[in-house]
């Protein structure tokens, strides 16, 4: 695959199918167990990502961009790598939520979930000691129903611990992660190192750029520009920064079709960044878009690769070709009409990189990114989200 890609070079939509799949994960249509999203991605040029989500043993795949803004030195043409893990959060948690009404026969008429997350940074990126963090995801669930208050709470409380990807951050996982370096696998020592066979390297997987399962007929509306940017003066983020550095990411999520097509507003709290609205299809057998643990999945690898990208820019270091497999498990136990259970496992990354400095500057490289990475600090600590439910019409009393 070339390294002199970009975004708008192509020409294909910010996120489309690219092979289609047969049955859809169970995790997605409402049935139990467990099943592994498998991601691809790499660096397309300078901030710009691409990345092949595979929904499950038995799904279709999607293909996805992210990029960064000018904060960043972005092009600021897709998505930010936190937009999908919010849009996903969002995304699934409306699927358990429709999926439980469903089962208890309420009728929803309406649903819109407000999402904010906050990140910091402390400590020096660039001297390797900086760190990661991540607080718990304040949730706000809207809802318009005949049904009664107390119906309507133990529905979204339910719904959240039925949710796979809020699993992501209610459990710490010990993430996993492999080396490989001018296409041979390293051992290795600073992270918990993956057992896992040695992975495909999407270099030798993909012989030709990802493209539309449809050609030229392929919906753009999948991921798009809403037209609205945050408000403010343009603010660069330094490499270097003293003190505290805190990132604020909110999305809301509204039903575009009540049985569970559903498109998230991204928003980044830096002045000047584009919102992007991404949409997930959680209906069932049907897969118009990618589900919201698909986007999860995609923000997670694309967060750790921008942290990548960052330290290699920086630091100056003769490393080129970052790609990376990240295999992210998920299950689901139970019944949705009373006791349904979502959770996720261990994220296995396998990181593949090319260049010529020494054997110590790779495995640096990769546990510097990992301690940075905001989605490998929420992954690895216990945040259960703060959900409030906001009442529409209810039964009368």
């Amino acid at each position: 695959m070339a390294h002199d890609e970009t975004i708008e070079s192509s020409g294909f939509p910010l996120g489309f199918k690219m092979r289609q799949g047969g049955d859809r994960s169970p995790l997605i249509a409402g049935a139990n167990g467990r099943d592994v999203f498998l991601a691809e991605a790499r660096q397309i040029g300078g901030h710009q990502k691409e990345c092949v989500v595979h929904e499950g043993a038995t799904g279709s795949a999607f293909r996805t961009v992210s990029d960064e803004g000018a904060q960043l030195k972005g092009t600021d043409l897709a998505p930010f790598p936190l937009g999908f893990y919010n849009a996903g959060l969002s995304a699934d948690l409306a699927n358990r939520v429709i999926a439980i009404a469903r089962a208890r026969a309420i009728t929803l008429n309406d649903l819109t979930i407000d999402l904010h997350h906050r990140y910091s940074m402390t400590g020096s990126f660039f001297q390797g000691t900086g760190v990661g963090s991540a607080e718990p995801a304040r949730i706000k669930v809207r809802v318009a129903s005949p049904a009664t208050a107390a119906q309507i709470d133990a529905l979204v409380e339910d719904a959240g611990a039925a949710s796979p990807a809020l699993a992501t951050m209610r459990v710490a996982l010990e993430n996993t992660f492999a080396l490989y370096v001018n296409g041979r696998r390293r051992q290795v020592t600073r992270l918990p190192a993956s057992s896992a066979p040695d992975a495909a390297d999407p270099y030798v997987t993909y012989r030709a750029v990802p493209a539309p399962l449809d050609g030229a007929a392929a919906p753009r509306d999948l991921i798009y520009k809403s037209g609205q940017t945050t408000e403010g003066e343009f603010i660069y983020q330094a490499a270097e920064t003293k003190g505290r550095v805190v990132i604020d990411v909110s999305g809301t999520c509204r039903l575009r079709d009540p049985a569970g097509l559903i498109e998230t507003v991204v928003r980044l709290g830096f002045p000047r960044t584009s919102h992007f609205a991404i949409r997930s299809d959680e209906r069932g057998a049907q897969d118009a878009a990618p589900s919201g643990l698909s986007l999860t999945t995609s923000g997670i690898v694309f967060c750790y690769i921008t942290q990548l990208l960052r330290y290699i820019e920086h630091q100056k270091l003769k490393i080129r070709g970052v790609r990376v497999v990240q295999a992210s498990p998920y299950t689901l136990s139970g019944a949705p009409k009373d006791g349904w259970r979502g959770g996720a496992e261990a994220v296995d990354t396998h990181l593949f990189l090319n260049g010529e400095e020494s054997e110590d500057a790779y495995e640096t490289l990769m546990t510097v990114a990992a301690r940075t990475c905001y989605l490998h600090a929420a992954l690895g600590a216990t945040l259960p989200p703060v959900i409030e439910v906001e009442h529409g019409e209810q039964a009368a009393a």
